[in-house]
């Protein structure tokens, strides 16, 4: 558990990284603009997008979206932490261009934090969309538990970034592994389970898109 204390509504930092986002950008922004949770910041950082990512974003004139443009294309997880370094939340999120969440997701999990003290980070059921079909699933079918969470992240990997919700202060301690691309969550979970008190919820509070772009 780290020691340090939440405001009574602490600022949540939303990172979101890009590259070549257009396509699903505009419903992902809209989830976290309707959230009942109002005391946020976006984060977005472009990482060298050729597409129309830039002018999606920009028409939403809000002093809460925080824009970076990136002149070089770096792996996945540098990008994610040069976006946390970016951000001033007491609490950190993630949110992929083609994610989105649903409306109550922040004030759900804030509320996890101003409840209990000893809470370092925490993450929900997601459901799975599937672009195709047009149908969603829920993810994690078994009922989520909070013991042994290390073997269990190890056994079945099953803490969707799009869902965590962290103190900012564990990234003074651990990060993303700069160099890779695909496994950086799983690495980086398992590492938080080591440190931190973890809470999972069983209520999916977002929408992770199944669609042919996915690695």
């Amino acid at each position: 558990m780290l020691k340090n204390s939440l405001s009574a509504k602490p600022l949540v930092s939303i990172i979101m990284n890009c590259h070549n986002g257009e396509r699903y950008l505009d419903q992902s922004i809209k989830s976290v603009l309707n959230q009942s949770y109002k005391n946020w910041e976006v984060i977005f950082f472009d990482n060298k997008s050729k597409d129309k990512s830039s002018s999606i974003l920009k028409k939403y004139k809000d002093s809460r979206i925080k824009y970076y443009k990136s002149n070089k294309l770096h792996p996945l997880y540098k990008a994610r932490n040069l976006a946390i370094n970016r951000s001033k939340g007491q609490l950190i999120s993630f949110l992929d261009v083609d994610d989105w969440w649903s409306k109550n997701k922040l004030s759900k999990q804030v509320n996890i934090f101003l409840k209990d003290k000893n809470i370092d980070a925490t993450y929900a059921n997601t459901f799975l969309y599937y672009e195709k079909k047009k149908k969603k699933i829920i993810f994690i079918k078994n009922k989520i538990n909070n013991v042994n969470i290390t073997q269990k992240l190890i056994d079945k990997f099953e803490m969707p970034i799009l869902t965590t919700l962290i103190k900012k202060e564990i990234f003074k301690k651990i990060q993303f592994n700069n160099k890779y691309t695909i496994i950086g969550d799983f690495d980086f979970f398992v590492r938080l389970s080591l440190m931190a008190t973890i809470k999972g919820t069983q209520e999916p509070l977002a929408y992770y898109r199944v669609h042919d772009s996915n690695i």
